[in-house]
């Protein structure tokens, strides 16, 4: 289990009983860098992604507008469990992707990352922006 230490503004952990995964994080938690996101960019590292937070749970769609990079989009509650996960985002592709209702964040990596890893639905995630009174793995718990 991972320690409290570990529990950093520009990392996220998940964990299942299948394994763990990490990665380093740019958090996009206002309206501007949320409409922004990975736009315009040519290349993310293999370990890196971006982290949407939105102040309360809700609907969200995402779309891939400006985007160069190939994603893959999970979408999380507010206890941090994954909900969903959009494999293979197609750059430039403007046809929303929903995550359903109840989203509270969505971590964007390289496609094909959560399959390999074998991130799915259950998965649970560790982040300073999961409230530790409601989040499935806290981050001092």
């Amino acid at each position: 289990m991972a320690s409290a230490e570990e529990c950093r503004e520009d990392a996220v952990i998940f964990r299942s009983d299948a394994g763990m995964a990490r990665f380093r994080v740019e958090v996009a938690d206002d309206k501007a860098e949320r409409a922004q996101g990975l736009m315009n960019r040519e290349t993310l590292s293999k370990s890196a992604g971006m982290l949407f937070v939105y102040p309360n749970p809700q609907q969200v769609g995402f779309w891939m507008k400006n985007t160069l990079i190939p994603l893959d989009m999970i979408f999380l509650d507010k206890t941090g469990t994954v909900k969903k996960v959009h494999s293979n985002a197609k750059p430039h592709d403007e046809t929303p992707i929903m995550g359903g209702s109840g989203i509270l964040a969505v971590l964007e990596i390289n496609a094909g990352l959560a399959r390999k890893i074998g991130i799915s639905e259950g998965w649970q995630m560790r982040h300073p922006s999961f409230d530790r009174d409601t989040a499935a793995w806290p981050c001092d718990g």
